[in-house]
């Protein structure tokens, strides 16, 4: 082999090694969590007199799993489902997923029914029942809350402890609308519960 021969198989060989060393590492493990998919999400309101707006994503797979129903706190709506990607990644999971406007906030005007925590009740029933959720998630429960919330953590997390059957997730370094500050925790806590329903 002549020197101009081992001088272009040596650039070669140096060529191939730069790029391997420049081709991507293997892909995160969690981030088939936030790719976009191609998920239509559906609105409207409910029939009746007192009509609550909603957002609702049907599941990609043919076999549903459970129904999510997903409210809010009182500086949001179901819009933030949908900004967090919580609708969209629930609906590639398998799960159907309703975002409901509580009385008074987004889209849903304010309602005297929901003035009393039996109001409340009976109308989150009637929604469900307008929506025909039928195999909602009520218990097992899944209390998540941020490890910094100074808000009502401490208070809520003692009341919800009586829930049966429940189980508790804090979010490090996040605050009360633990999330927001934490969204991909978030997602992870949450599937990890679901997906260990039957």
């Amino acid at each position: 082999m002549s020197r101009s021969q081992v001088a272009l198989l040596g650039l070669g060989l140096l060529l191939m090694l730069l790029l391997y060393m420049g081709l991507p590492g293997p892909p995160d493990q969690t981030s088939w969590l936030w790719r976009d998919p191609n998920v239509t999400i559906l609105a409207g309101f409910t029939p009746g007199n007192a009509p609550i707006f909603y957002r609702e994503v049907i599941p990609f797979h043919r076999v549903r799993r459970l129904d999510v129903v997903l409210l809010h706190g009182k500086a949001f709506n179901s819009y933030t489902w949908e900004q967090l990607g919580t609708l969209q990644l629930l609906a590639q999971r398998g799960y159907r997923a309703v975002a409901l406007d509580l009385p008074g906030f987004g889209n849903s005007a304010p309602s005297k029914e929901a003035g009393t925590e039996a109001g409340r009740a009976e109308l989150l029933e009637r929604v469900l029942q307008d929506l025909e959720v039928k195999n909602a998630v009520l218990t097992p429960t899944l209390i998540l809350y941020g490890e910094l919330d100074r808000i009502l953590a401490r208070e809520s997390l003692r009341q919800l402890r009586h829930l049966p059957n429940h189980s508790v997730v804090k979010l490090r370094d996040a605050g009360h609308a633990c999330y927001l500050h934490k969204p991909q925790d978030f997602h992870l806590a949450l599937l990890a519960f679901l997906d260990h329903l039957p």
